[in-house]
């Protein structure tokens, strides 16, 4: 008698929700290019899985959103660091976003920002050149004032004034809040100090003590004396980290000999015609980050990044023939002596 088998085969487990991504800090983070059509089902239905559901996430999340591989894979539940990493460059190639360093702010104070430019249509070169250059051209006649720096988070909040009270009555005195001492600067205190002091809260894997920013400030001075900003000296420092930084003071003092800046020129060369006006955005290569002009990219990659790497081995076989044919001809010329 045959036993009618009533299990069922266990379900596919549910991919579970991603979470919503985290803003970017002020100045950075995604922006959405104009003249866009409304989203439909089929946006991307001709990118692979990966790229897909990767792109499908991109679009859905607000201005301003975090655009950083670290960010993006953590926030969904599918990919890790380096699918992440694989995914942005391909649509970079498929035309659907763009990396770009721009200047906020105006005078002394300007601040270098990275964005991410997002179409939910694909873009060939030719629209990417037009519109980054008019986006450069926009903003190189009205930069866009810099965002407010956040208080450090040792500043305390100021205390809330008691509300009135209802009655006439005397109002009971309230006791003084107490102001826990603020961290600051000893004074006079040099600007690669200061520089160096804002490398922990920039990213905790270079948190460094008093003491080794004392020991490291003359290194930190030659880039000031090389006419660099302390941004520049933060962003160039803490670009590119590892997972884990075993000892902070050794990898910042290895950073600041490495990445050393060259010597600016002491008083710029006037160009006898055009504008000679700073740029305020450079295109970043999806890959690899180098800043350069719109027209120097094709698929957001840069020169060295579209050519594929020749195998090591690929000059071998004829570099054996060669040699094969010089024995030969010293064998036949061994014959006739």
């Amino acid at each position: 008698m045959a036993i009618q088998n009533f299990s069922s085969a266990p379900p596919t487990p549910a991919v579970p929700a991603p979470a919503p991504c985290p803003k970017a800090s002020p100045g950075y983070g995604k922006r959405s290019v104009p003249d866009q059509r409304p989203p439909r089902a089929d946006d991307f239905a001709f990118l692979p899985e990966r790229e897909r559901y990767i792109a499908g996430y991109v679009d859905q999340l607000p201005e301003g959103s975090a655009m950083n591989i670290k960010s993006l894979a953590k926030c969904q539940p599918l990919y890790g660091q380096m699918a992440v990493g694989s995914a942005l460059r391909a649509l970079g190639v498929a035309g659907h976003l763009r990396q770009a360093r721009c200047a906020v702010g105006d005078g002394d104070n300007v601040r270098w920002v990275t964005r991410t430019f997002w179409s939910r249509t694909a873009r060939d070169n030719e629209w990417w050149n037009t519109f980054l250059t008019a986006e450069a051209g926009h903003r190189l006649h009205q930069p866009e004032p810099a965002p407010a720096t956040p208080p450090p988070p040792w500043v305390p909040a100021e205390p809330v004034a008691p509300a009135a009270p209802a009655t006439p009555e005397a109002p009971t005195p309230a006791p003084a809040p107490v102001v826990p001492q603020q961290r600051t600067a000893p004074a006079g205190a040099s600007p690669a100090y200061l520089a160096l002091t804002r490398l922990g809260p920039a990213d905790r894997r270079l948190g460094l003590s008093e003491e080794d920013c004392r020991e490291l400030e003359e290194s930190a001075a030659e880039w000031f004396a090389r006419g660099v900003d302390a941004d520049y000296l933060v962003h160039a420092v803490t670009a590119g980290l590892p997972a884990t930084v075993d000892s902070p003071l050794g990898f910042v003092r290895k950073r600041l000999l490495t990445k050393l800046p060259p010597h600016r020129p002491a008083a710029a060369v006037p160009a006898p015609q055009g504008d000679t006006s700073a740029p305020r955005l450079m295109v970043e290569c999806t890959d690899c980050g180098a800043p350069g002009k719109a027209e120097a990219f094709r698929d957001g990659l840069c020169g060295p990044c579209r050519e594929p790497a020749r195998p090591a081995s690929a000059e071998e076989p004829g570099i054996e023939r060669d040699i094969q044919a010089h024995v030969k001809r010293l064998r036949e010329q061994l014959k006739l002596r």
